[in-house]
C-alpha cells in the first residue's frame, strides 16, 4: 500500500534528513511510502508558478497514494498546518484510511483557550467563547473536529505524544505508533 507521508517537515532545515527518516520507518512497517519532496520541481518564470507546481505534483503523489499518515503536530499556531490538513481532506475525500499523530498532547480546545490567555467563559448559548466572542471547539479533539472527524469515519486513529519543544517535528515515536497501528489495520 502506497502511504502519503504529509505535515510540516518539509519546511524544517534539515527536511530531508526527516523525511528519509519517516520513509524508512514506513518501509519497515510494510508501506511504500509517498512523500512531499520526492519529486524534482521545474524550474518556473514565477514565485507563484513555482508553488503551483509544487501544489500540482502533491495532488498527483496524493492520487496514486492509498493512505495518508499525517502530522498534526501544532505548527506556527494552535493547529496542524494548513496544507497537512488540506491533504488530510484531499485523501479523505478520496475514501482513503486516513491516520495521524500529533506530538502535543494538549487537545484543540486546550490550546486555543492558552492562545486567549485562559480568558474563556460560558455564553449564553452554553458554548465556550473566547474574549472577542468567538465560540471555541470543545470536543476532546486533537484538532479542529473535522480533522479528526474524517479520520474516525475512514477507520483510523490519532497517535498523540509530548514531546520537548524542540523535538516538535524530529521525534517520530508518535509516527511509529501510528505506521505500527495503520499496518495492523491494513495489511494483516
Amino acid at each position: 500500500m502506497r502511504a502519503y507521508l504529509a505535515g510540516p517537515e518539509v519546511f524544517l532545515p534539515n527536511a530531508r534528513e526527516i523525511l528519509d527518516r519517516k520513509i524508512a520507518l514506513a518501509r519497515s512497517y510494510g508501506f511504500t511510502p509517498v512523500s512531499p519532496g520526492d519529486l524534482a520541481v521545474p524550474e518556473t518564470e514565477t514565485r507563484r508558478q513555482r508553488g503551483l507546481a509544487i501544489s500540482a505534483i502533491n495532488e498527483k503523489l496524493m492520487s496514486g497514494a492509498d493512505l495518508i499518515i499525517a502530522n498534526l503536530t501544532p505548527f506556527r499556531g494552535v493547529a496542524a498546518d494548513i496544507g497537512t490538513a488540506f491533504e488530510l481532506g484531499f485523501m479523505s475525500a478520496r475514501g482513503c484510511p486516513a491516520f495521524a499523530f500529533s506530538n502535543c498532547t494538549e487537545n484543540h480546545f486546550e490550546r486555543v483557550s492558552r492562545l486567549y490567555g485562559g480568558d474563556v467563559h460560558l455564553g449564553e448559548d452554553g458554548r465556550h467563547r473566547g474574549p472577542d466572542g468567538l465560540a471555541l471547539e470543545n470536543f476532546d479533539m486533537a484538532d479542529n473536529l473535522m480533522l479528526d472527524g474524517g479520520i474516525a469515519a475512514r477507520g483510523g486513529v490519532i497517535v498523540t505524544r509530548k514531546v520537548a519543544q524542540d523535538q516538535l517535528f524530529v521525534d517520530l515515536t508518535a509516527f511509529e505508533d501510528c505506521l505500527r497501528i495503520a499496518a495492523e489495520k491494513l495489511l494483516t
